[in-house]
């Protein structure tokens, strides 16, 4: 198949509706069909009489041959010693020391240990792979991959562990830590102008997931563009990387991303796009979740007097969504042993964090009188009474924020173990209160992967039986901290979302499932059954900082 660009000082039509160039030339009117496998084939096809023909350029498939004429000459052009031979360039690549793309310059000062591989593989033309090589394996890289100058770019960064927001800009040292996409316009050419190479030209990166590591971009001093190669695990190693970042080019800003994307997926094979999957139910009705009003203090009696309060407004829900404060959890109990250690110490500042200690419903969603009815009493309300069509409830990732307790009977059968998150450096750097976070002192019980698809079955199956129609599941961003000693952050985020993928797709057959706090790529490049995302972190009505990043992330 041909591309659709062919260029010629005296003609130009194309015909794309067939794998063949069509060529029309004004000295003699007449249409010469270039289909051709070799240069010889080529030559005796056309030798028959086009004249007057002016230097032309064609892409077309890497299969075919490529092949550049002067005026009046029908034999290729001999390739001189030390000189480049007329041939196609690719619309992205590395050009002595600097990153060319559609023959502008995005980058300059590109190292040598950066290396570039084609995006044809992936189905593209128009893009291709960064990766760079290493003196030595560690668990983790950063290495800039050029200067980046007199552009404008748009990007997403991570400004919490949970969440990313916009942030623009000219320079490389505008790229903030965590940057996770970026969208950089040349500010030569103009929107107006139908001519290719007068157009703007937009370029998209998209750092990726390569093998055990995740990599993310970032911006220095010297308005160098770094690339942050991360495993999470001191053990997993690496010094070698070949397809870390994709980069893909286009005239059209929502094209040139669209079609980066589905590049990506072609290549990793690990996720599917939004279109590939099926929505839920809940996105054609208007709901309501539980959070705001109540936090964790929610009840059944809340949940009915809200429902009760926006039918009397004239907005009746057709969704609910009930939020933490359902579940059994409980802290851990202290030892007077541990009283003197400086480590206890700095967790008796802190609410001791509460970790699930089984996966049934709390006394506060048990009828009094019939305490095995369980949530499925409030599930029969809301559908009964107020004509619901759907009911979620909440759970973290990890079963709770405190994760599953060690040492509890009923979840003795999911190998639960407390785990100390390792946060990244540039999660680190952007969200410093991560050093004292009751996470990050008290640590988090994490089930044995081998045992969590088990978990999320059981807890899935017994809120089905109820009624229920999907979850909500937060916090899922802990996983890449807990990776240590388990293979890496990429691998135990792998596990814990092919089980949670399979647990849905069997217990709930409307895709009932909305991921929150999931910002970061390691999930997102694994995700093949959530649809569903949640956009931005809470709103805070008394805190006007939040208003503009939460009405920029969900406008």
């Amino acid at each position: 198949m041909v591309s659709n660009t062919c260029y010629c000082s005296r003609f130009l039509a194309i015909n794309r509706s067939l794998p063949s160039i069509y060529l029309h030339s004004k000295s003699n009117q007449r249409r010469i069909s270039l289909f051709f496998r070799s240069k010889q084939n080529f030559q005796k096809r056309v030798s028959s009489g086009i004249s007057g023909v002016g230097v032309f350029r064609v892409s077309i498939n890497p299969a075919l041959s490529v092949l550049s004429f002067k005026k009046g000459d029908l034999k290729p052009p001999l390739k001189k010693e030390g000189v480049e031979g007329m041939t196609i360039k690719p619309a992205v690549r590395i050009s002595e020391r600097k990153l060319v793309v559609k023959e502008r310059t995005i980058l300059t000062g590109v190292p040598e240990n950066v290396i570039a591989t084609s995006g044809t593989a992936a189905g593209s033309v128009e893009g291709v792979f960064l990766g760079a090589v290493f003196d030595e394996e560690n668990s983790r890289h950063v290495v800039p991959i050029g200067t980046l100058r007199d552009v404008r770019f748009m990007s997403c960064f991570r400004f919490k562990l949970w969440w990313m927001a916009q942030k623009m800009g000219d320079q490389g040292k505008d790229v903030r830590l965590e940057t996770q996409f970026l969208l950089v316009e040349t500010k030569d050419g103009s929107h107006l102008d139908s001519t290719e190479e007068n157009q703007i030209v937009y370029t998209v990166f998209l750092p990726l997931i390569e093998g055990p590591f995740r990599a993310v971009l970032q911006g220095n001093q010297n308005d160098q563009l770094e690339l942050c190669l991360e495993s999470g695990d001191a053990d997993t190693k690496a010094s070698s990387f070949t397809h870390s970042v994709y980069i893909h080019a286009g005239t059209d800003p929502f094209t040139t991303i669209t079609e980066a994307i589905r590049a990506v997926k072609l290549h990793l094979k690990t996720f599917r796009q939004r279109h590939e999957k099926k929505l839920p139910g809940i996105v054609d009705y208007f709901g309501w979740c539980t959070w705001d009003a109540f936090y964790q203090d929610v009840t059944q009696e809340g949940v009915e007097a809200g429902l009760e309060s926006l039918a009397a407004g004239g907005t009746p829900p057709k969704f609910v969504i009930i939020d933490d404060g359902w579940q059994s959890v409980c802290g851990d109990p202290r030892e007077e042993d541990k009283s003197s250690s400086s480590a206890y110490q700095a967790e008796t500042k802190q609410q001791p964090l509460l970790r699930l200690t089984g996966i049934k419903e709390n006394e506060k969603f048990q009828n009094k009188d019939d305490p095995t009815v369980g949530i499925k009493n409030i599930v029969n309300i809301a559908r009964e009474k107020h004509g619901l069509k759907y009911v979620y409830v909440w759970h973290a990732i990890t079963g709770y924020w405190g994760g599953v307790r060690p040492g509890v009977e009923e979840m003795e059968g999911y190998g639960s173990r407390i785990r100390y998150p390792m946060v990244s450096k540039g999660v680190v750097d952007n969200e410093p209160g991560w050093k004292t976070d009751a996470i990050a002192v008290q640590g988090l019980g994490l089930v044995n992967p081998k045992n969590v698809y088990k978990f999320y079955n059981e807890l899935h199956s017994y809120l089905a039986d109820a009624g229920i129609d999907g979850v909500k599941v937060d916090v899922q961003c802990i996983l890449e901290t807990l990776g240590a000693e388990l293979g890496g952050r990429v691998e135990l985020t792998r596990q814990y979302h092919q089980a949670l993928d399979a647990s849905v797709g069997r217990n709930f057959p409307d895709n009932g499932i909305i991921a929150c706090m999931s910002h970061n790529t390691d999930a997102l490049y694994c995700s093949k059954q959530t649809a569903v995302v949640r956009a931005s972190d809470d709103f805070y009505p008394r805190d006007p900082v939040s208003h503009t990043i939460h009405i920029a992330a969900v406008a």
